[in-house]
């Protein structure tokens, strides 16, 4: 008779973490995209699943291709982690196109996983990252399934076809995304210049929240909008109340950034500062 080793555990017995999804593109330099949300929810203590959206080669520098992934590979991607891992909260990244965008908006409409949308349009170097005739779908379709989205400037001028230039303007363009999507709203405002620290600014319709912190200066940083936004889904799926868990984020991200690593010859996020 075989008996069960010494010290070993039956899955009754392990204990259970939090499931998190990224809905996103991959970064072949590992410092955006899926790659930089998993990094996020593991140093979160959340087991991340994930539905890539579309396969791009690129470094810190730049983005030398993109292949979107075709829409019955998104849709079995979502139906195989929805299957056996369901997700207690949800973030979007890089969708690319109409059709994920819409596929993705499907599954959504009929659940109540709280949704990160981060409207990722373009790249740090400039690469286009959404196609132009999706934005309408993004807006249509999925930000009003959002309970949250986390434009950075750029991105909140496009959404709202204005021009940010100040604090002020970060919070009217808060506001305006709450209203016109019925989504919490983080408006980024770290490329605000004049500024002596990045300030961002939430609102949810009854609370508003300015958050800063100091700029790290001498450092380009990679993929923070992506661990930024992983790091709200994995404290929403953790069970934190949403104006929490974006508070909690921005501390979370700040110190990945001012605790970058060298890799070659490139900074990256320390996304797991807490343990060094």
């Amino acid at each position: 008779m075989i008996g069960c080793a010494s010290g070993v555990k039956s899955e009754k017995s392990l204990r259970r973490i939090p499931i998190a999804l990224t809905i996103a593109g991959s970064d072949s330099g590992g410092g955006a995209g899926v790659q930089a949300d998993l990094k996020a929810f593991a140093a979160l203590g959340v087991h991340g699943t994930t539905v890539l959206t579309c396969v791009t080669a690129q470094n810190p520098r730049r983005v030398l291709g993109i292949q979107p992934c075709s829409v019955s590979t998104v849709r079995s991607q979502l139906m195989a982690v929805f299957e056996e891992l369901a997700p207690a909260a949800a973030k979007t990244g890089m969708l690319y196109s109409r059709a994920i965008i819409r596929v993705v908006a499907e599954l959504f409409r009929d659940r109540t996983v709280p949704l990160v949308v981060d409207p990722v349009m373009v790249s740090t170097s400039g690469a286009r990252l959404l196609e132009p005739a999706a934005i309408q779908v993004l807006c249509r379709q999925l930000l009003p399934l959002a309970t949250l989205v986390t434009p950075n400037l750029r991105e909140a001028e496009i959404l709202l076809d204005m021009k940010l230039r100040s604090v002020e303007d970060l919070r009217q363009a808060a506001k305006k995304l709450y209203h016109r999507f019925g989504a919490a709203a983080l408006v980024k405002g770290g490329h605000l210049r004049g500024l002596h620290e990045a300030v961002d600014i939430f609102y949810d319709g009854s609370e508003e929240l300015l958050l800063s912190a100091p700029f790290v200066r001498g450092l380009r940083t990679h993929g923070t909008g992506c661990a930024y936004s992983a790091a709200i889904a994995a404290y929403l799926a953790a069970g934190l109340p949403l104006a929490l868990a974006v508070t909690r984020a921005k501390e979370f991200v700040t110190q990945a950034i001012a605790q970058s690593q060298a890799a070659g010859q490139h900074s990256v996020l320390n996304c797991f500062w807490q343990r060094s």
